[in-house]
């Protein structure tokens, strides 16, 4: 073993990734002495298919692609898996490579894609087809279905035999257009009775009249995923093709093709375990159904588990990337708690958001012996770690608070405003509630209370016990918003599962819009994105959706941390 591939080894103990999954101690053993990546340089792949927006699940598989790279001093690089020109399109490559930046990741000049090899992946075909290892077949897909097989019995196809010559023939005319859709496919000459599907002589080319986003309509022929994938890592030198689990029962036929063209390196694949998460579904197919039965609102919906639907919720890069660390890289699949991914956002938003003050259900309190046309300013912290990192608010004769925030018959144990109680107004003062005016249904319109001035900034009379603290904004110096709160879409922790119908089960009180927030006037200047404490709220960000005169706010998630408990 060179003195080079020892130390790369060595530092791979300190990785970014989790140090001693099964994945670093593979690529170990490829890179010592013998092993089949022997003084190589660990080069790592992200293939995303631009037909979609990324999830959550895909970013799992980015960390891991980028951090083993990252821990065995490597390289990683970014392809688009492009082979089926009827649902990519470039809108979502631009989103993707949005998406992978602002989380942070770069992958430098090593940007690619599936459809520049398309020639490359032609010609392997030929020189399959050459080898009498492959064959067009006129099998349409039910017949292919019904002549498949079972355990027991291998399938079959009456044109497995065809002269390597008429199947060459036949796949150059394939390209040159001559036939519809469906007439032929290529198929690889495997195994007809293999125990795996996937080696039973399957399609690596079928025909597609479409419109590619990149090729336009050079070709009309596509190869297959399992096909174009291990070629294109073969031709990028790609030494580790790492992969989720469901891609396991494919790496015979990977190897099969990278064993039988003339590739110029032999990557390796190893598969570790998806992300499941509860409440919510990550299968691009069910997630563009929510968005074309209207369920949501596209791809960015903050109820989706998109990057975009997260990044417009208010998740940070740091939040999602720590979750995906934390989960670490198993072999067997499981389900992690969305409350986990609530933790790591909460756990980050506490330690840099800035506080404001807001009332989402505002119900006016008047504080009836502060003199009329009066107004002070107080001086509060933006953030309880730095003091000297302040903002002014104005306090007035009429303040906002939250309805729930008085109760005119309290129930056990609150401590907030009713006739007689005292509480503290955050940062202010000290008022005792002395009743309340409803309108003619009995509604509470106005909730009254008297002040102590000798409690400025909170501070209670010597011997006197304040148990209950409430926000507020001034009435007479605050904006009007919309604030969207969201709940998980589903109901049921398991909506992906084989025996559900997902759609029946979608949450009717996923998406709360509230009209009529009173919010700081600070808050009008905040940046899209941008997070911040609601004290006693939650953390929320402003919305794309904001206007000069209306600036709308999402709740990125609650205070309380159900998770940590």
């Amino acid at each position: 073993m060179s003195e080079e591939t020892r130390e790369v080894i060595e530092t791979a103990e300190t990785p970014a990734v989790e140090s001693n999954n099964f994945i670093v101690q593979a690529i170990k053993e490829d890179l010592a002495e013998g092993g089949r990546c022997e003084g190589m340089q660990v080069h790592t792949r992200f293939p995303p298919e631009p037909n979609g927006c990324l999830h959550i699940g895909h970013v799992k598989a980015l960390v891991i692609d980028y951090g083993i790279a990252e821990q065995f001093g490597g390289i990683y690089n970014l392809r688009m898996d492009d082979t089926n020109p009827t649902k990519e399109r470039e809108e979502f490559v631009e989103a993707i490579k949005d998406d992978i930046r602002w989380l942070g990741y770069d992958w430098g000049d090593r940007y690619h894609f599936a459809s520049a090899y398309f020639e490359e992946t032609y010609q392997y075909a030929i020189e399959l087809i050459n080898k009498g290892l492959a064959y067009v077949c006129e099998l349409t897909p039910d017949q292919m279905h019904e002549m498949r097989g079972t355990h027991d019995t291998p399938a079959t196809s009456p044109w497995r035999d065809r002269p390597i010559e008429e199947s060459l023939d036949l796949f150059k005319r394939m390209r040159a257009g001559e036939f519809e859709d469906g007439k032929y496919t290529l198929r690889a000459k495997i195994d007809l009775a293999s125990g795996n599907w996937n080696m039973r002589d399957p399609v690596i080319y079928r025909i597609k009249h479409a419109t590619h986003h990149r090729t336009g309509d050079e070709w009309c022929i596509y190869p297959m995923y399992d096909f174009a994938h291990p070629i294109g890592d073969a031709i990028e030198h790609i030494t580790h093709s790492l992969c989720s689990l469901e891609y396991e029962d494919h790496r015979p036929l990977y190897d099969w093709v990278i064993n039988n063209v003339s590739v110029p390196s032999r990557p390796r694949q190893i598969e570790f375990a998806r992300l499941g998460i509860d409440y919510t579904v990550l299968s691009k197919r069910k997630l563009r159904n929510l968005i074309e039965t209207g369920i949501v609102n596209g791809w960015d919906d903050p109820r989706m588990p998109t990057l975009a639907a997260l990044r417009r919720r208010g998740y940070t890069p740091a939040s999602i990337k720590n979750f995906c660390e934390r989960i670490g890289v198993a072999k067997n699949p499981n389900v992690v708690h969305w409350s986990f991914l609530e933790h790591c956002l909460r756990e980050d938003l506490n330690s840099h958001a800035a506080r404001a003050m807001a009332v989402l259900r505002p119900i006016k309190l008047v504080i009836t012996n502060y003199p009329e046309g009066q107004s002070e300013t107080f001086t509060v912290e933006n953030h309880p770690d730095d003091p000297n990192d302040t903002r002014e608010v104005t306090f007035s004769r009429e303040l906002y608070i939250e309805q729930d925030d008085f109760m005119e018959e309290p129930i056990k144990k609150y401590q907030r405003l009713y006739p007689g109680n005292m509480v503290r107004l955050k940062g202010a003062y000290i008022v005792t509630c002395t009743g309340c005016k409803k309108d003619e249904e009995g509604n509470v319109v106005e909730v009254y209370a008297e002040y102590d001035p000798a409690t400025r900034g909170g501070n209670p009379p010597e011997g006197v016990k304040v148990r209950g603290t409430i926000h507020w904004v001034d009435a007479a110096n605050c904006i009007e918003a919309e604030v969207r709160l969201f709940d998980r879409l589903f109901t049921v922790e398991d909506p992906d599962s084989a025996s559900r119908d997902y759609l029946q089960h979608i949450n009717p009180n996923s998406l709360t819009v509230l009209k009529g927030c009173r919010l700081e006037p600070s808050l009008a200047e905040a940046k899209i994105g941008e997070g911040y404490q609601f004290l006693r709220l939650g953390y929320f960000c402003k919305d794309k959706d904001s206007t000069a005169e209306m600036p709308v706010f999402n709740r990125s998630v609650e205070l309380k941390d159900s998770f940590s408990k």
